[in-house]
């Protein structure tokens, strides 16, 4: 009998990095976050200065009062605000990256697989009238054989 040897801690964590979905994940991780840095920096140096023409050059500083009184800032505020500037320019960070995305890595993407898939079901049926093609050819050289088969049996 032969003992089959379970595999080390060392080698199933190598085999577990090794796998492609993995390292394709680490890979969109790390492009993820190199891109929200230029997300940041197109919202910050073209969004809000757009945003700036119209009043404040931060959105963080759009903010209504809740509970009078609302004054001062930071450590120094009183009242109750509702920051809704930094939620419109984290939607905007949101939507510019999902657009991006999208128009950029999604959408190609998909009309490539497309074309793919296409090429493929065309190759397949290609195939298949060949196929059924060359099965015609056959039988009609078999019926042919077979009445010249059978009309030498009647002659003779």
């Amino acid at each position: 009998m032969s003992e089959k040897k379970a595999p080390s801690v060392l080698q199933g964590f190598k085999a577990f990095l090794m796998r492609g979905n993995v390292v394709d994940l680490a890979v969109a991780v790390v492009i993820g976050a190199a891109f929200t840095g230029i997300v940041n920096s197109v919202v910050k140096g073209v969004i809000n200065p757009v945003v700036g023409a119209l009043g404040t050059q931060s959105l963080d500083n759009y903010s209504s009062c809740l509970k009078a009184p609302c004054t001062g800032t930071g450590a120094n505020a009183t009242g109750v605000r509702i920051l809704w500037g930094s939620v419109l320019g984290s939607t905007l960070n949101f939507l510019i990256t999902a657009a991006v995305v999208y128009f950029l890595m999604v959408l190609p993407m998909s009309r490539f697989l497309a074309r793919q898939e296409a090429r493929r079901k065309a190759k397949e049926s290609a195939d298949e009238v060949v196929e059924v093609t060359e099965l015609q050819v056959l039988k009609e050289i078999r019926d042919a054989l077979m009445a010249q088969h059978n009309s030498g049996r009647i002659g003779s």
